[in-house]
C-alpha cells in the first residue's frame, strides 16, 4: 500500500471524528480498514512462506479486498487460480 491510501484513510477518520457523524459509519469504515490491513498482512505472509513453493500473489487492491473480506478461503482461491490457472 502506498503512503496516499493510508494519507487518505488517515484524513476520513478525522473527518468522520470532527463532523461528528453517527457511531455506525464510524464503525464501518474502522473495521474495513482493519480488514484491509489484515488482508495485506496475510498476502504478505503468504508471498514469503509461498516463494518456497514458486507461488506469488501480488500484492493490490483488488487482490487485498478479496482476502480482506474472505479471509483465508480468499487466499486459497488466489493462490488456487494462482496455480492452476496462471
Amino acid at each position: 500500500m502506498s503512503y496516499a491510501i493510508i494519507g487518505i484513510l488517515l484524513a476520513a477518520v478525522v473527518i468522520l471524528l470532527i463532523s461528528g457523524t453517527s457511531g455506525k459509519l464510524f464503525s464501518f469504515v474502522l473495521k474495513g480498514s482493519v480488514r484491509l490491513i489484515i488482508g495485506v498482512f496475510l498476502l504478505f505472509l503468504f508471498n514469503v512462506v509461498g516463494a518456497l513453493a514458486g507461488l506469488h500473489i501480488p500484492i493490490n487492491a483488488a487482490t487485498t479486498v478479496l482476502v480482506g473480506l474472505l479471509g483465508i478461503p480468499g487466499i486459497a482461491s488466489l493462490a488456487a487460480i494462482q496455480y492452476f490457472l496462471l
